[in-house]
């Protein structure tokens, strides 16, 4: 593919690069280990460590030369794998020593984040699903760079709400394993309704079956383009607003495409999609709830803004649709609160509440993500909460999802520090009316009959 800059574009490119934060997100390579498998889960371990460290040895150099003679930032450099309940399937032993093998890889190979400690189980568990399940605390605790996810509903399927319940309870474990580090497990985390096998986001990521046995995908970022480009529009109408967002979101998915391509064509592996989701960060100039804040609201949280957030997700997938043909992933607006210096401000001054994070999430890609809640939350709350969301995902076609992070001995008001582009958050109050006897009936919630379509 060639992709030809006048003088004007390159300046263009430069000016959002250093003025408005342009930066590429995560470069993402996906790698199938089907094949992996074992007569041990010793051996199956090393096997998934021996081809990851085959197949990505060169993803990080490759990257940093891009940037350097682009001088485009690639903030993350990450892979995702076949969800590992699939290549522990009918092995002996504790999967967490996959976990192991992923963490080691991702140290020596330089990638931040390893996504694929995974298990579908929207229409049931297998054993090997909820071996993995019920391990996920212990791995999250015990490694540094591996995320997990488990999806528990679809359109298609409904939503499985033992898994739900289950859920519920591995976000408590996982936190109390990990509350000398601010619960940090929990922040590498979702629970998904609709869960997508190319998205390049983590912690969400995982290699979908569909999917070629190594590919590259590109996550970008881009509020701070978004941000400056309505800047000088005061007093301009919604229309004008939405073209300008649309000009911008063009301009930052053809610089995704050039690095997933050049990316792509010097590894010698497929390219993928770009995945449009604006992902803020905790740092000024870089949030997704100051460019709503930008359209005309005082603060993001007041009435009308999942409107205002209606009109920025439209707007952004229209112009990256035009921008680039292999569009995937999430693609929309990302708005974790512990990673948005916007929305952190929000829950400060009391404007964002988990009842308008619900509403919001209707919209945007994922759902409640990166929330911090107080410590003593139960698990039957947080199961209702998971299930709320998948509920909006399964009605709506969409993928959502929870990142929750019940934090032990905190309380509404405090906050906690995860460091790093995780960010901070203050923690949140929940609705705390008891919720017990519908979460233990158990079952599943029928898929809605316009989930048929056949």
């Amino acid at each position: 593919m060639n992709f030809e800059y006048s003088d004007a574009r390159f300046l263009d490119v430069i000016r959002m690069i250093e003025d408005y934060r342009l930066d590429i997100r995560t470069v993402t390579m996906g790698i199938s280990l089907i094949g992996c498998t074992r007569e041990s889960m010793v051996a199956t371990a090393q096997a998934v460590y021996d081809r990851v460290m085959e197949r990505a040895r060169d993803l990080v150099p490759v990257c940093e030369s891009i940037e350097r003679e682009l001088g485009i930032p690639i903030v993350n450099k990450r892979i995702s794998v076949s969800p590992v309940a699939l290549v522990a399937a009918g092995v002996e032993g504790n999967p967490v020593d996959i976990a192991r093998a992923l963490d080691r890889a991702a140290a020596e190979l330089g990638v931040n984040f390893v996504g694929g400690y995974s298990a579908l189980v929207e229409k049931g568990g297998t054993r090997s699903d909820k071996r993995l399940i019920y391990s996920i605390p212990e791995a999250l605790a015990e490694t540094d760079n591996v995320c997990s996810s488990v999806n528990v509903a679809s359109s298609r399927a409904g939503i499985n709400m033992n898994a739900v319940a289950k859920m519920g309870e591995i976000v408590k474990e996982a936190a109390e394993l990990t509350a000398d580090r601010s619960s940090i497990a929990c922040a590498k985390l979702v629970v998904f309704a609709n869960a997508v096998g190319d998205n390049p986001f983590m912690a969400g990521a995982f290699h979908g079956i569909e999917e070629p046995d190594t590919v590259i995908s590109v996550g970008v970022s881009g509020p701070g383009v978004v941000d400056n480009a309505i800047a000088p529009l005061t007093g301009a109408s919604l229309n004008d607003l939405a073209e300008e967002i649309k000009k911008a979101a063009f301009k930052i998915t053809r610089a995704g495409q050039l690095v997933g391509t050049m990316a792509a064509q010097r590894l010698g592996v497929p390219f993928g999609i770009v995945d449009l989701s604006l992902a803020p960060t905790a740092e000024m100039g870089d949030s997704v709830a100051h460019v709503l804040e930008r359209m005309g609201l005082d603060q993001v949280g007041t009435h009308g803004t999942t409107a205002a957030l209606a009109l920025l997700n439209d707007a952004v997938k229209k112009g990256g649709m035009m921008a680039c043909s292999r569009i995937g992933g999430l693609s929309g607006s990302f708005i974790p609160v512990s990673e948005d210096k916007g929305m952190i401000d929000a829950v400060h001054s009391g404007a964002i509440s988990m009842d308008k994070l619900e509403a919001m999430t209707s919209i945007c890609s994922v759902g409640f993500d990166m929330i911090a809640i107080p410590g003593d939350t139960s698990a039957e709350l947080i199961a209702g909460m998971i299930a709320d969301e998948a509920a909006i995902g399964v009605m709506n076609h969409k993928t959502t999802a929870s990142r929750l992070i019940p934090v032990p001995g905190t309380k509404p008001g405090d906050e906690v520090n995860f460091g790093g582009l995780l960010g901070y958050a203050p923690v949140i109050p929940v609705n705390t009316v008891g919720n017990d006897a519908f979460i233990h009936r158990g079952g599943f919630i029928p898929a809605p009959v316009h989930g048929f379509r056949n």
